[in-house]
């Protein structure tokens, strides 16, 4: 049994083709994934929850490793009926939502926003990335979001997704795991897989 720790956009976004990759190479495995993020990572590896994660990540255990798979550039996803690409003008007056776990109406999108004299204005927060496709469809209500968030939330949809208006600072998605697995053959067998499913650019 792997257990494994992923954030909301992983696990929307990339687990999918990975789990259809693991079952292909070993169909009788078993997969418990734990909802994580930057401020459970480290207590579900200490306390044994999970022994692989992925996620933005920030302080971790003293015997945990860390591996960067890629950084997480932004897309602006939408589904008005509009043509034209959204200016930075469209994009701050635009009503937003994002996805927040803590209930926070403001992120690291918002800093970058600061740094160039601009702000935007959160209408709506929601605690998972997958209500966002029927949340947005027909609205004027824009998220910006990860890449690989925005290409499984288009898909088959009529929402779309473009590049933001102005210089977003990508964060990095890393894949972390307890210094106790790191010889175990299941455990570096699954982290491979891991490495190279979730660290391919969309």
């Amino acid at each position: 049994m792997f257990r494994i720790g992923l954030s909301d956009d992983a696990e929307f976004g990339l687990f999918p083709p990975l789990l259809s990759q693991l079952r292909e190479e070993a169909p009788g495995i078993i997969v418990v994934v734990r909802r994580a993020n930057y401020l459970l990572m480290s207590s579900l590896l200490a306390s044994g929850e999970i022994t692989v994660g992925v996620s933005y990540t920030t302080e971790l255990p003293a015997n945990a490793k860390r591996k960067k798979l890629r950084d997480i550039p932004c897309k602006v996803l939408r589904g008005d009926t509009g043509s034209e690409p959204l200016t930075l003008d469209d994009y701050c007056e635009r009503p937003h939502a994002m996805v927040s776990f803590s209930g926070d109406l403001s992120g690291n999108i918002d800093l970058d926003l600061a740094r160039i004299g601009r702000s935007r204005r959160v209408v709506l927060a929601v605690p998972q990335f997958s209500g966002l496709r029927a949340l947005l469809a027909g609205t004027q209500i824009i998220a910006t979001v990860p890449d690989y968030a925005a290409c499984a939330l288009t898909e088959g949809t009529a929402l779309r997704a473009e590049d933001p208006p102005f210089a977003i600072d990508a964060a990095e998605l890393s894949m972390v795991w307890s210094g106790v697995h790191d010889n175990d053959p299941a455990e570096r067998w699954l982290r491979a897989r891991i490495g190279e499913h979730m660290a391919r650019v969309v």
